[in-house]
């Protein structure tokens, strides 16, 4: 896990490139890459690229970054694990590549030496990657298929700067930081700042699954190696798919690594499970942690017995960390330095990461995904059978409308505001959504934001259509809810948090329920209608699960995370975090 930066002066009129801000760049990103540095300058002065290194594969000076192949002919910084590069190098020793180190990074550079953007279909990982090409005069930027890990990048017709964060782009001191309507709108909207967008009109996410190519002509191109979407809607059974396999082969994909691998321990179906295959495909005994809570100790919301029950079971390396409910308002400015975009989660990953790190763990397995992969959330449930109630009301949208205009100042006074919403928005999957996982609802947001900067960002933002589009097509409404899951708040939310939370403590989270492998597994059986549950996954494990565990009733993550950060909200919470991140009170 790394932090990437470059600078491309692409347009035919563009000033030559300036190394120092290159360098601003790439050390605001410190924290995630501790152990190294390294940049690089490219002839006529177009072209830098720099890099900040966590070492994890190929310890050794010969892995470090930016690399360059042998010829010179191209040069790489990349963020991220490829976990079948063995694989992968192996088919190019058969083609006669002799290699200089034991990376997955030059790997990838010599597999775009021979394919092109084309190599990127065949990656299994996490990723974000920039590769300059000397003859071609060219830059070639892409991101994993499933949006693991983030690229930002900054064009203004005539230079492009890209980096691992928003806050190292802004650090150059280069990028247009006026305000992004849309990404403002959207903070409220879903309690993060959703993609594209960021807060800043001049800075945008690259979309996961594509590439994108810049030449020093001024030429452009795209191209797209992996459409969740896609995916989703054309899932294709397959002959012999086995979920413990596919559950396993991800497990032991995801713990290659050149350092120790832990993994967070909870009580719950997603981590046990991982815990349970890790423990015995782990080369070594597997290092586990456990964040607990001294308020909670001894209460039915204490999850520390049952996660030391399940450490003892799998014979783990096992380390409990407990903190007080104080310690939460302590950390709450560093929090709030930490992260990289706005965001109302993340703060309980914080707290695991800091306590994985302080075990000396580089590398952790997370259960994220679970939920979405195997319909654990009640989401899954409770909007279909909202929709089935209310659609006989979707021929008559005026009386949703009406009744929500003149109910919702009325309601809020005793209610959620969301319940004057029911009628407009519970007679489809996706608006459901929205009003299941929206923050601040969409006719709220000028209430708590600049007005005219609402209806902009809403208009861009056009929440009720993009949702419907991400659920269109779909064979079933499991399927269209693990669409608007996967594509909104696993990827808006936890998988940027687990980023900008795990690289506060140069701490990388691996999330082996997050596959592009183990997704397509787990499609090809719902194809075949076996759509596989939480439960399905967890008897998968081997040793089996404490029957303890196996039968606890699902829990969400009960920490009264506002309170004890000083707020009365969630809401309140979302207030505080926008100031922080933008000075706006």
């Amino acid at each position: 896990m790394c932090g990437i930066a470059a600078i491309f002066a692409h347009g035919p009129d563009a000033h030559l490139v300036d190394p120092m801000e290159l360098l601003r760049i790439r050390d605001a990103m410190r924290q995630r890459g501790p152990d190294a540095e390294g940049a690089w300058l490219g002839d006529y002065g177009r072209i830098v690229m720099g890099h900040r290194r966590l070492s994890i594969i190929d310890l050794s000076p010969s892995g470090a970054q930016p690399m360059a192949s042998e010829d010179g002919g191209a040069v790489i910084v990349f963020n991220g694990e490829i976990y079948n590069y063995r694989f992968l190098r192996k088919r190019l020793e058969a083609q006669g590549v002799r290699f200089r180190s034991s990376s997955d990074t030059e790997v990838i550079l010599e597999m775009y030496r021979r394919e092109g953007p084309a190599m990127l279909g065949s990656l299994r990982g996490m990723f974000a990657l920039a590769i300059w090409d000397e003859r071609k005069k060219g830059l070639l930027v892409a991101r994993d298929g499933l949006g693991i890990k983030p690229l930002y990048l900054a064009d203004d017709g005539k230079t492009l700067r890209l980096a691992s964060q928003v806050k190292a782009l802004l650090a150059g001191g280069k990028v247009d930081t006026r305000p992004d309507p849309a990404g403002h709108a959207g903070f409220f909207l879903w309690g993060h700042v959703p993609e594209p967008h960021t807060l800043y009109r001049g800075i945008r996410a690259l979309k996961p699954g594509t590439w994108e190519w810049w030449d020093q002509d001024g030429g452009r191109e795209s191209g797209c190696f992996f459409d969740l979407g896609a995916e989703l809607r054309h899932p294709q059974p397959v002959a012999g798919v086995d979920l413990k396999a596919a559950l396993e082969d991800s497990v032991a994909h995801h713990l290659i690594a050149d350092v120790p691998v832990g993994v967070f321990l909870s009580a719950g179906l997603d981590s046990t499970t991982l815990a349970a295959m890790a423990s015995r495909a782990a080369p070594g005994r597997l290092l586990s942690v456990t964040l607990g809570f001294s308020e909670f100790s001894g209460s039915e919301a204490d999850e520390v017995p049952l996660a030391e029950l399940a450490a003892h079971h799998f014979a783990t390396d096992h380390h409990t960390v407990r903190i007080p409910g104080s310690d939460f308002a302590a950390q709450r400015e560093r929090i709030l330095a930490d992260m990289d975009q706005p965001s109302i989660d993340g703060v309980n990953v914080w707290f695991v990461a800091r306590a994985a790190a302080s075990c000396g763990l580089k590398v952790a397995l997370s259960g994220l995904g679970g939920d979405e992969l195997f319909a654990g959330y009640n989401t899954f449930r409770e909007i279909p059978k909202m929709v089935s109630r209310l659609k006989p009301l979707a021929g008559i949208p005026a009386l949703g409308r009406g009744l929500r205009l003149v109910s919702a100042g009325l309601v809020g006074r005793f209610a959620s505001p969301k319940l004057a919403g029911v009628l407009e928005y519970g007679t489809s999957l996706s608006d459901a959504y929205l009003l299941r996982r929206g923050l601040f609802m969409p006719w709220e947001l000028d209430q708590v934001m600049d007005p005219d900067m609402a209806a902009a960002g809403l208009e861009a933002l056009s929440p009720r259509l993009r949702l419907a589009e991400a659920a269109e097509g779909m064979a079933d409404d499991l399927l269209a809810i693990s669409a608007l899951e996967m594509q909104f708040y696993m990827r808006n939310q936890l998988l940027r948090d687990a980023d900008w939370a795990g690289m506060a403590h140069s701490l990388e989270i691996r999330v082996p329920l997050v596959d592009t492998a183990l997704l397509r597994g787990v499609l090809a059986l719902h194809a075949g209608d076996r759509a596989p549950t939480k439960r399905d996954m967890a008897l998968c494990a081997a040793p089996a699960l404490p029957e303890s565990i196996l039968n606890r009733p699902k829990t969400g993550f009960s920490v009264p995370v506002a309170q004890w950060l000083g707020e009365t909200s969630l809401r309140g919470w979302a207030r505080r975090v926008y100031t922080a991140q933008t000075g706006v009170s």
